[in-house]
């Protein structure tokens, strides 16, 4: 546990629970932020919709009274072409009834001078007629005859009222065309010229609001595009659920490997001395044959005894690497876990200062009355209304409905993270110590293979001091091959 897979576990462990926890914390405040922000969007929208609504009521009553003028307008129109109809219907009998007169009279001229005609020549022919007549029956007193001849007279009188009885008809043909038709027919034309009119409305308005999605989809859109952004992070956060379980595999796959190259290999993590080595090299004293201790200063660094508080040139090297993994990986989880706790600093602040209502209304308003009767007065009225319905709307600047609701960070979650990077602090300082317990367990477990182990380790350090001893001189590799030791021996000792 306490070795570099033991490290490894407690690392993924708590880079794991930053990511699930703040990191987590922090997309789903994130996406409130977001979702407030379409929020805003949508009520901005809406709200100034409503204003243009507003602002085209006043046009639209105006319009609408326009149109209701246009149809009262045409359906007396059609009342009173119906009315003209009727008059000129009865005109027109009336015209065909004084025709009829007219002609009868113009006939009745015409018959008379027919009939009678010219007064004075029938007058002097009817006298001639008598005078033949007398003379006929008074042929011996015919000078009596003379006497009718004198009535001739008289034929001018009657001619004159002759020609007054024929002229009566037209007289009164010519007085009915100056005195009824004409006047008629002048009074019916300015009858309908009375309610000849025409009614032509022109009017440009246009407010155009194009959009080829209502202010739902525009929201639901960006709140999509907001989850597709972040899908990868949370696919990153689902994948790291199991990476707890995979460092608990990883860590049972290095322990094992541990045991394999323990079990195969002399040299693997063999540079302890322990008190059954010191006791090794007693006994060879015991026995006479060379020993290795006490160690050089050099072979000091090489090989400590298990409870030195000194540490090995291996590990003094793996030291420094893992104090500059933690403080990278510490810096990684602190910026998560700050950025976490900002964004929700800042997040709490804004609902904090928005929290109120705020509603935006006309600093005055105006009131303009409108008296009178009539189709104007009633589209001045409308318009009027409309600007004061307009003047009494509201805009929300800010409204609660879009308010921000921050996820608060679990405390407990970074109590735990501080705990995991404790242990990883505890082990990148004390790991290299406790690490050497791995070879005390296996010694335990494998007590033959830890004496083969020890023996070996014995003649490497004797192998190097020869070897160190006979490099000084010239031929000490000649003559240190001249006493039977292999070359695979002198591989072994030169590592």
């Amino acid at each position: 546990v306490f070795a570099e897979e033991g490290k490894m576990m407690i690392m993924m462990l708590a880079l794991c629970l930053t990511v699930q926890g703040p990191g987590t914390n922090l997309m789903h405040n994130i996406s409130q932020l977001a979702k407030a922000l379409s929020c805003g969007a949508e009520l901005a929208q809406n709200q100034t919709a409503e204003r243009l609504q507003r602002a085209k009521e006043p046009l639209l009553n105006l319009q609408k009274k326009i149109k209701e003028i246009g149809q009262n307008a045409k359906v007396l129109g059609d009342r009173v072409r119906k009315f003209v109809r009727s008059i000129t219907d009865s005109t027109r009998h009336i015209a065909r009834a004084l025709r009829n007169v007219w002609m009868w009279l113009s006939r009745a001229g015409n018959i008379c001078n027919r009939e009678l005609g010219d007064p004075k020549t029938s007058c002097f022919r009817y006298i001639d007629k008598a005078k033949d007549r007398c003379e006929r029956a008074l042929p011996l007193l015919f000078h009596i005859c003379y006497i009718v001849i004198t009535f001739k007279a008289l034929c001018g009188a009657i001619s004159t009222l002759s020609f007054m009885f024929c002229t009566i008809p037209e007289y009164i043909q010519t007085f009915i065309r100056a005195n009824v038709a004409n006047p008629l027919t002048d009074a019916l034309n300015r009858v309908r010229a009375e309610f000849e009119f025409n009614i032509s409305v022109v009017h440009h308005f246009s407010v155009n609001l194009n959009a080829s999605k209502s202010l739902g989809e525009v929201s639901a859109d960006i709140m999509e595009a907001v989850q597709h952004h972040m899908e990868p992070y949370h696919r990153v956060l689902e994948l790291f659920s199991y990476i707890s379980f995979l460092a608990v595999l990883f860590l049972w796959y290095r322990a094992v490997k541990y045991r394999r190259r323990y079990l195969r290999d002399d040299t693997f993590d063999n540079v302890y001395i322990t008190r059954r080595f010191v006791e090794m090299d007693l006994r060879c004293a015991e026995q006479g044959k060379p020993t290795v201790l006490p160690l050089s200063a050099r072979e000091r660094g090489r090989y400590i005894p298990p409870g030195a508080l000194w540490l090995s040139k291996t590990e003094r090297s793996q030291y420094g690497i893992q104090l500059f993994g933690f403080l990278r990986h510490t810096l990684l989880g602190l910026s998560i876990i700050l950025a976490d706790y900002s964004i929700f600093w800042l997040l709490d602040l804004f609902r904090h200062q928005l929290s109120a209502e705020i509603i935006a209304r006309a600093p005055s308003t105006m009131t303009i009355s409108v008296n009178g009767t009539g189709y104007t007065s009633e589209i001045y009225k409308d318009l009027v209304s409309a600007f004061n319905t307009l003047q009494e709307g509201e805009v929300s600047v800010l409204s609660q409905v879009c308010l921000i609701q921050p996820v608060e960070p679990d405390h407990s979650t970074y109590i735990t993270i501080g705990i995991l990077y404790g242990i990883w602090l505890f082990i990148a300082v004390f790991g290299s110590y406790m690490a050497r317990l791995r070879r005390a367990v296996c010694a335990c477990y494998f007590p033959s293979r830890e004496q083969e182990r020890l023996a070996f380790l014995h003649n490497i350090i004797r192998a190097r001091r020869e070897w160190a001893v006979f490099a000084l001189s010239q031929g000490g590799t000649q003559r240190l091959a001249d006493t039977g030791k292999s070359r695979l021996f002198l591989i072994l000792i030169s590592r």
